[in-house]
């Protein structure tokens, strides 16, 4: 894809501390798309509250701000530099957040400033626990029966109904933050306060349990124009119920049948056209190898 000439200088948004499920793949990735700006001759902003990677070194971007990662630092920021683009995605779910809240509190069209690298609106499509399951059901892809709650009373409803354990999924977060599995309802009053909390939207998702699945991903990149390549198939040796983050892995698959591949192939491409991603994303399955589901 030819560079758009309308880009002259970039802010990238960096992933902050390294943690479980937002971890060191952010800081090459980020490191790399800072050099890769920097060869097409734009000048780079970067902001990244983390000293210890290698994404702040002086010598990555022309401008490196290790500060706070706010909504008032990314303004002061903006004000100071005067970027034209914004580039979001290499920074994980902290930099996603971030350039969402940019978005809706008007500080980019104040700006002036384009959001480069993925569709906000994307974003929110696969987010939004309803959304991406009302959304998943319309394409033919099947996803663990689950509710979205917003207090204690609604989770402990539909726990009993889907029975125990349930895997509670806190909406806009990652690395299983404020998340988890419970066995009884005990567990749930302790674990739902807390995803609530950590939701931006204070929504949590209540999931039928797939522990001992199977837990496969695919690494997939999908341009403006639809195309869309498999970098990688991921094969994680653990089941589910350990995360990916602290889980071993082999890529290739060693041990999928070719035609089980195929199918999560579909179902991602089917996906990425689907929300509407642009760049790199990575598509997690959970899989049944007794039913094949």
């Amino acid at each position: 894809m030819p560079k758009d000439p309308r880009i002259k200088k970039v802010l990238v948004i960096g992933s902050g501390p390294i943690i479980i499920g937002q971890a060191a793949e952010f800081d090459y990735s980020g490191t790399q798309a800072c050099r890769a700006l920097k060869a097409e001759g734009i000048e780079t902003v970067l902001l990244n509250s983390n000293p210890a990677t290698i994404m702040t070194d002086p010598d990555v971007a022309d401008h490196v701000y290790i500060e706070p990662m706010t909504l008032e630092v990314v303004e002061r920021i903006l004000e100071i530099e005067k970027p034209d683009s914004v580039l979001p995605n290499l920074g994980g779910q902290t930099a996603l957040n971030l350039a969402s809240k940019l978005h809706e509190e008007g500080i980019l069209k104040q700006y002036g400033v384009e959001v480069i690298g993925v569709d906000l609106e994307a974003i929110a499509r696969g987010e939004d626990r309803i959304i991406f399951k009302e959304t998943m059901d319309r394409i033919g892809v099947p996803v663990a029966k689950s509710e979205p709650v917003y207090s204690v009373e609604e989770a402990e409803k539909v726990a009993a109904e889907l029975g125990y354990p349930v895997v509670l999924r806190p909406a806009y977060t990652m690395g299983g933050t404020g998340g988890g599995i419970v066995y009884n309802v005990e567990e749930l009053r302790q674990v739902v306060p807390r995803g609530l909390a950590a939701s931006l939207i204070n929504q949590v998702l209540v999931e039928e349990c797939v522990l001992g699945w199977e837990e496969l991903e695919l690494e997939v990149v999908r341009d403006a124009k639809g195309q869309k390549i498999t970098v990688c198939f991921i094969e994680n040796v653990d089941p589910m119920g350990v995360h990916t983050g602290d889980s071993f892995c082999v890529a290739p698959m060693l041990t999928v049948p070719q035609k089980v591949q195929d199918k999560l192939q579909d179902y991602s491409y089917r996906i990425l056209d689907a929300i509407g991603v642009t760049g790199g994303t990575n598509v997690q399955f959970a899989h049944n190898r007794e039913d094949n589901r």
